[in-house]
C-alpha cells in the first residue's frame, strides 16, 4: 500500500507539473500542564512528608492516569521526581522534575494526599479542585502543637528508661536530658549547622547526663539514662523506609536511605564516643558491668512503658489522632512478641524479627483495611525495639579496654535495626500476596518488576 501511494504521487507530479502538498500531521494527545505539575506536587510533598518510594511512584501514576497525561513516565529518588509525557504522532515530549531540598516527617500529610489520589482516582475530583485541595493540605497545620511534639521526644526518652528498668528519678533525667538535647540542636538547626552535627551533640548531652549520674553514685541508673535519650534519636522512620525500598527493587533511593541511616547513627555513636572516653580519662567509674540486660519477663510496667513508647512516637512524627490507639498496642505487643521468644531462647536478632514481621502484618492489614498509608501504623509500633541500649553498650566497651567486644556490640545493635525494617516490610508483603485491592493501585498485580524469569 506504501509503494502504491508514492507511485500515485509520482504520476501526480508528472501530471500536474508541481509536487503535492505534504499531507497534514494529526496532532498528538495535549498535555495539560496543570496536570503534570500536580503530579509533581503530590509526589514532592508525599517524599518530603516521609512516604517510601514505591508508595510515591503509584500515588503519581495513579494521578497521571486519573488526569489524561499520555504515556507518562515517573521517576523517584530520594532527592528530586521526574515526570515524562509522551504525546505521540510527532509532537515533542514534556518532561517536568522538582527537587526535594526538605524532608520533614508529617505523617497526617500522607494519610490526606493517598485520600486525594483516592478521590482523583475515581474521578471525584476536578483538577481544579485538586489543585485547591493540594494547597489546602500543604498550608495545614499538624494535628497537635508544636509544644506537644517537643514534649513527646522527651517522653520516649523517659518511657525508654523505664522500659529499660528504671524508675522515676532516671525516667525525669532522660526527659529533662533529651529536651536539652534537642533544643539544643534546634538552635543549631537555625544557624545551618549540619544535621550530623545536631545529632551528635543531642546524643552526647544525653550521655553527659549519664555520665553525671555514674559520678554521683548511681552507676546502675546510668545505662538506663543514656538508653532513653539514644531511643529518642534513633532514625527508625528511614531504617524502615530503606528496606522497603531495597525489597521492592528501588536501589537507588534504598542506598541512599541506607547512607542516610549510617550516617545518623555515625553522629550518635560519635556524641556517645566522645563523652564515654572523656568520662574514662575523667575516672568517671563507668562500667560494662552495670549496663543493664533486656527484661525476660512481662512486667505490666513495661509493656505499658512500650505502649507509650509508640504512642508518643507517633506523636513526634505528627500521625492522625486516628493512628495513635492503633500505634500504642503496636508497641505492646511487639514487646510482648519480643519478651517470649527471648523466654524461649531466641537469638535477639530472631526474635526482632519475628515480632516486626507479626506486627507487621497487622499493621498493614488495618492499613489496607481503611485505605491509609502503613508508615504511620508500622513505625511507631517499632520503637520499643530500637537497639539503644546495644549503641551504648558497644561505646562502653570500646572505651574500657574491650574493642572486640564494642565492635561485637555494635553490629548486633545494627543487626537488630535491619531485621526490625526486614520485619515489619515481610509482613507487608504477606498481606499484599494475599489482597487484590491496596492503597493507590499497590494490589498484587501492581509489581510488573516482580514478574522475572530467573535467567530462563
Amino acid at each position: 500500500m506504501r509503494t502504491a501511494e508514492r507511485l500515485r504521487r509520482t504520476w501526480q507530479v508528472l501530471m500536474d507539473g508541481a509536487p503535492p502538498e505534504p499531507p497534514e500531521e494529526e496532532p498528538g494527545e495535549i498535555v495539560d500542564p496543570r496536570a503534570l505539575d500536580l503530579v509533581l506536587r503530590v509526589g514532592e510533598l508525599l517524599l518530603a512528608s516521609g512516604e517510601t518510594t514505591e508508595r510515591v511512584n503509584e500515588a503519581m501514576l495513579s494521578l497521571a492516569v486519573a488526569y489524561e497525561i499520555p504515556r507518562c513516565e515517573v521517576q523517584v529518588t530520594l532527592t528530586s521526581l521526574l515526570v515524562s509525557a509522551h504525546p505521540g504522532k510527532g509532537a515533542a515530549p514534556v518532561t517536568g522534575s522538582r527537587a526535594i531540598r526538605r524532608r520533614t516527617p508529617a505523617y497526617w500529610r500522607l494519610t490526606a494526599l493517598h485520600q486525594l489520589v483516592q478521590d482523583a482516582s475515581i474521578g471525584m475530583l476536578e483538577l481544579d479542585e485538586a489543585h485547591k485541595k493540594l494547597a489546602e493540605i500543604k498550608q495545614g497545620r499538624a494535628p497537635y502543637p508544636a509544644w506537644l511534639m517537643v514534649v513527646s521526644l522527651g517522653l520516649i526518652a523517659a518511657s525508654g528508661s523505664v522500659l529499660a528498668g528504671g524508675g522515676p528519678l532516671v525516667a525525669t533525667t532522660a526527659f529533662i536530658a533529651t529536651l536539652l538535647g534537642d533544643r539544643t540542636a534546634a538552635a543549631l538547626a537555625r544557624r545551618g549547622i549540619a544535621e550530623f552535627f545536631q545529632l551528635t551533640l543531642a546524643a552526647a548531652i544525653g550521655a553527659a547526663a549519664a555520665a553525671l549520674v555514674v559520678a554521683m553514685g548511681n552507676p546502675g541508673h546510668a545505662a538506663t539514662v543514656v538508653t532513653g535519650a539514644i531511643l529518642a534519636l534513633l532514625p527508625g522512620r528511614p531504617l524502615v523506609a530503606s528496606i522497603q525500598d531495597g525489597i521492592t527493587g528501588d536501589l537507588i533511593s534504598a542506598g541512599a536511605r541506607l547512607l542516610e541511616v549510617f550516617f545518623l547513627i555515625a553522629a550518635i555513636v560519635a556524641g556517645l564516643g566522645v563523652v564515654v572516653y572523656a568520662a574514662v580519662n575523667l575516672d568517671v567509674p563507668i562500667d560494662v558491668k552495670h549496663l543493664p540486660t533486656p527484661a525476660a519477663e512481662l512486667r505490666p510496667v513495661a509493656i505499658m512503658a512500650a505502649a507509650v513508647i509508640s504512642l508518643t512516637f507517633a506523636i513526634s512524627l505528627a500521625a492522625p489522632r486516628a493512628v495513635l490507639t492503633a500505634a500504642a498496642l503496636g508497641g505492646a505487643l511487639i514487646w510482648v512478641l519480643y519478651v517470649l521468644a527471648r523466654v524461649w531462647h531466641v537469638p535477639p536478632v530472631l526474635a526482632a524479627a519475628v515480632a516486626a514481621t507479626v506486627v507487621g502484618t497487622l499493621a498493614n492489614w488495618l492499613a489496607r483495611r481503611h485505605r491509609q498509608p502503613v508508615m504511620p501504623y508500622v513505625v511507631p509500633a517499632i520503637g520499643p525495639l530500637l537497639p539503644g541500649t546495644a549503641l551504648y553498650r558497644g561505646m562502653v566497651e570500646l572505651n574500657t579496654g574491650s574493642p572486640n567486644a564494642g565492635v561485637l556490640s555494635l553490629i548486633g545493635a545494627i543487626s537488630v535495626a535491619l531485621a526490625l525494617g526486614a520485619g515489619v516490610n515481610l509482613g507487608g508483603e504477606f498481606i499484599r500476596a494475599f489482597q487484590r485491592v491496596g492503597l493507590g493501585a499497590s494490589g498484587r498485580w501492581a509489581r510488573p518488576a516482580a514478574h522475572r524469569t530467573r535467567g530462563f
